[in-house]
């Protein structure tokens, strides 16, 4: 075999306890939620936030996360499917004439975890009274870079999400897919992607004056995890969802163009803020 194909068939369960198992991509999101949180704890420490506001922030988070991750995937992506298998929605389990099967909630969109996150956070603003919501934006989406990494991971893992085939001799072949040929590792890009930006985030928010600018931050995050996931679109497998109606670009390609410009116009705003300051 070419040095630069690997054929990847990974066991897609840590640990099965007859029809209950626990997958990677579980695994991953538990790992991006905790590590997210001890984050956010050395964060509102050294700003000498009320650390006991943390495990209500967690809940949001979480609850955030996956309502609007699921949520994206219903209706940005496959509609189709789920207007006939309603209860799928929110259950782990996939319910058809065989009986049922325990599956978890492996189809999750980025673009729905992103409202999710936001619509959660403003919630939590709200009724726990901070100053500005975008206090806590800025500092969050550090936390979700890194987040985002252990996602895409897990998608490898469950060799889902995958790239095109890359028609050479470098790639990965996907085994548990009963694939032959080689496709990009789309999730590996994304996911190296966003630990760049997490390296970013940190060194703008520990070493620079630009983290005192609200909104910065935010903006930046949005601008480039936003762009990286533009770019890979164009060596990742069609997902299908609204691309079959509006063409041109990809489901993930639309739906990203508007984050993009949020945080254009997010750092555009905070930096005239600053100099009219």
């Amino acid at each position: 075999m070419n040095d630069l194909i690997i054929e990847w068939s990974p066991n897609v369960k840590v640990i099965s306890i007859g029809p209950i198992a626990i997958h990677w991509y579980s695994l991953m999101f538990l790992l991006a939620f905790y590590i997210g949180f001890r984050i956010m704890k050395k964060i509102y420490i050294k700003e000498n936030k009320d650390i006991a506001l943390l495990d209500p922030f967690l809940v949001h988070m979480v609850v955030g996360t996956i309502v609007g991750a699921r949520l994206g995937e219903v209706f940005f992506y496959n509609w189709d499917y789920f207007q006939n298998n309603l209860l799928e929605i929110f259950l782990p389990f996939k319910i058809d004439s065989s009986g049922w099967e325990f599956i978890g909630f492996r189809g999750l969109s980025s673009h729905g975890a992103t409202v999710g996150i936001i619509i959660s956070i403003i919630l939590y603003k709200i009724r726990y009274k901070y100053d500005s919501v975008l206090w806590i934006f800025d500092r969050i989406v550090i936390a979700v870079a890194l987040g985002g990494m252990f996602v895409r991971i897990g998608n490898f893992f469950n060799s889902e999400i995958v790239g095109k085939y890359t028609n050479s001799d470098f790639g990965v072949i996907f085994l548990n897919r009963s694939e032959v040929l080689p496709r990009h590792p789309a999730q590996l890009y994304e996911a190296f992607g966003y630990l760049l930006l997490f390296i970013l985030l940190i060194f703008i928010y520990n070493k620079t004056k630009l983290s005192q600018k609200r909104g910065f931050i935010f903006g930046l995050f949005l601008i480039i995890l936003f762009g990286i996931r533009f770019i890979v679109e164009y060596v990742k497998e069609s997902q299908g969802g609204i691309e079959e109606a509006l063409g041109i670009l990809s489901t993930g390609q639309w739906l990203s163009i508007p984050f993009i410009l949020i945080g254009l116009s997010l750092i555009t705003i905070s930096l005239k803020n600053e100099s009219n300051g």
